[in-house]
């Protein structure tokens, strides 16, 4: 049986240079920035600073877009 992936990729933009991810088990959203040999990842954060959070329910998200 195969195990379910944690992280879920929610959005892609610039041929997958610039993508957010939803980590399953707590709801934070994180931004993936990569560039030439290079990336970078951060919680996105709203505008008081605390970390953009989606509500994940059992089995809601069952689609990815990779």
């Amino acid at each position: 049986m195969a195990k379910e992936k944690r992280f879920l990729k929610v959005y892609s933009q610039s041929m997958g240079t610039l993508e957010i991810w939803v980590d399953k088990a707590t709801g934070v959203n994180y931004l993936w920035r990569s560039a030439g040999y290079g990336g970078g990842l951060t919680p996105l954060l709203d505008a008081e600073g605390k970390p953009v959070v989606t509500p994940v329910k059992e089995g809601e998200y069952r689609w990815t877009m990779d």
